[in-house]
């Protein structure tokens, strides 16, 4: 058997645990903005040993969901090697919307963008290579509108990501009907003949998320 690891390093090894699990508690209540004194309260430690386990906000989000969205990748995955696009597009986009209405520090995770965040960056490039297959192939299969490019569905879902909580607090399923809406949207043939403006650029789309995101950074 090994040596248990010394009285001090087992405190540390402790609040570190308490302050990623009460950070999950908190964001997943209150989004990625949630005060870090609550936190840490929550935790039952001082400001200055969060700080000392976390120098940024970055750095804790970073800790706690660096496992979080397996669901979310795993869905991704299946989606990618649906046969009809559309099909595999419209599942995968009501598993990802399912996650944003039952926790806000993963709507925030999904819908925005924090700078220094790994697991974020990392889920961010997966779910834009996983919509960005989809739509091609839709295209390709002529099930989705030629014009509609990866920035234009990008950003239309992290708007309407962005409302899902405040829909939540109506009925827990009232997301689906504008998603339907936005979906319907996608089709080929549809109302309107052509999309107007230019479509976002992905330095644009990443301009834009990032003035969505929370702006507390500590």
């Amino acid at each position: 058997m090994g040596e248990r690891p010394p009285v001090g390093r087992r405190d540390a090894l402790r609040n570190r645990k308490l302050l990623t699990d009460k950070a999950r508690e908190v964001f997943a209540e209150q989004g990625l903005d949630a005060p870090l004194d609550e936190i840490a309260r929550r935790a039952g430690v001082g400001n200055a040993t969060l700080y000392r386990h976390f120098p940024t906000r970055a750095a804790l989000v970073d800790e706690v969901f660096r496992d979080a969205l397996t669901e979310t990748t795993a869905a991704g995955e299946r989606a990618r090697t649906a046969e009809d696009a559309w099909v595999g597009l419209t599942e995968y986009l009501q598993t990802v919307f399912a996650g944003l209405a039952a926790d806000r520090g993963t709507n925030d995770l999904m819908t925005t963008s924090l700078e220094g965040v790994t697991s974020l960056e990392a889920i961010h490039a997966h779910n834009r290579t996983t919509i960005h297959g989809l739509l091609r192939r839709g295209q390709e299969q002529g099930t989705i509108r030629a014009d509609l490019t990866t920035e234009d569905l990008l950003f239309t879902l992290a708007a309407l990501g962005r409302a899902v909580p405040a829909l939540t607090t109506v009925t827990p399923d009232a997301w689906l009907r504008p998603l339907t809406l936005l979906l319907d949207g996608l089709r080929a043939c549809p109302a309107t003949p052509s999309l107007p403006a230019p479509a976002l650029t992905s330095a644009q789309l990443r301009k834009v998320l990032l003035n969505l995101g929370p702006r507390r950074q500590r």
